[in-house]
């Protein structure tokens, strides 16, 4: 497919700077992936009532790191922000930072920490970090949440709380899996009471989710590998599900990744751990999940192409096309969808 395909309707106006307050409260275009583009006009409050008993919702407990931190290059005294990416080990990180830079080339971190570049290809940087207690540590003290480029206003110290979903508890993202942080305590509980089970997978958000596909045909673009977990407790809870006739009701597409890069092994769904650089297209057979809870996503993305994927290029370019009608709100802070099919009809 061509990447022009994916050029989908959007309005600048209509990204989200600040997220809705309640969480839960955002809206949710409904979209039935088997009901010829089907659409209903939701809060996401609403999925206890769309989903039914059983169906079982899997989020990502990823924990975004506070990980732009500001330096100065040495000798110079120019300022920059720094983006920590990977904890290579060692104090060795991978990291993304703007500017021509040669390996040896150092700068200085609040506090007096020294970074000096090991690596500095095309394919990534690493900086090798001393004077810290760790990196964890300086992130802590002087790093700030890395809202996404389209957001354009400088963190806030609401932002440590708003990046962050529920389920956040392992750190090491780079960026927050947006579509889990609609999900508010009273959300969970409405879910729960309705008998509805949650499940749990860790993908760590990296470069690899917002890396640019300059490909005329998008199956010549590469993934880069990023680092995932998929329990024996989840891909049990998930089996139960499929064997009682449940849907699996991924929360965002870094969990769609996750689950179906744990089942590329040819005997269905296993537990997994590592580095996986799956990339899904439309044309791609789906082995574990039913349904998605997504924001809206920019054009031309892997995002975007992994959606089209579920539903197909031509419903999804048209439920756009409503939501920039209906001015829905867009992106990491934005309104959502629930794409599947035999919803029950929210009342």
């Amino acid at each position: 497919m061509l990447l022009s395909e994916f050029d989908f309707p959007f309005d600048p106006a209509l990204v989200a700077d600040h997220p809705v307050i309640p969480r839960d409260r955002a809206r949710l275009l409904v979209l039935d992936r088997q009901g010829e583009g089907r659409m209903m006009h939701r809060q996401v409050a609403d999925l206890p009532l769309l989903l039914q008993p059983g169906d079982l919702v899997v989020v990502n407990n990823t924990k975004v790191m506070p990980a732009r931190v500001p330096a100065q290059v040495r000798p110079t005294g120019k300022l920059l922000d720094l983006l920590f990416v990977q904890d290579l080990g060692q104090g060795l990180w991978e990291v993304l930072m703007k500017g021509r830079f040669r390996p040896g080339a150092t700068v200085e971190f609040p506090g007096g920490g020294i970074g000096e570049i090991v690596e500095r290809s095309q394919l990534r940087t690493t900086l090798q970090v001393s004077g810290v207690t760790s990196v964890y540590d300086l992130m802590q003290a002087a790093g700030t949440m890395p809202l996404p480029p389209y957001i354009k206003r400088e963190p806030s110290a609401d932002d440590q709380q708003w990046y962050q979903t529920l389920f956040a508890r392992h750190e090491g993202a780079i960026a927050a899996p947006t579509a889990g942080l609609h999900f508010t305590r009273d959300l969970v509980q409405a879910l729960a009471g309705k008998g509805i089970e949650m499940a749990q997978v860790t993908l760590h958000v990296g470069p690899g989710t917002f890396r640019s596909v300059k490909t005329e045909r998008i199956e010549d673009h590469r993934m880069l590998a990023e680092r995932i977990e998929v329990s024996a407790q989840t891909v049990e809870q998930i089996r139960r599900a499929r064997a009682q006739g449940h849907r699996v009701v991924a929360v965002g597409t870094t969990v769609v990744r996750a689950l179906e890069s744990a089942a590329q092994g040819g005997r269905g769904i296993e537990p997994f751990q590592g580095e996986a650089d799956l990339f899904i297209t439309p044309g791609f057979e789906f082995q574990v999940i039913d349904a998605m809870v997504t924001n809206f996503h920019l054009p031309r993305t892997t995002l975007l192409m992994l959606v089209s994927a579920l539903v197909g290029v031509a419903p999804l370019r048209a439920a756009y096309e409503e939501a920039v009608a209906q001015r829905y709100r867009f992106y990491s802070y934005g309104d959502a969808m629930l794409i599947g099919s035999g919803w029950a009809p929210a009342t």
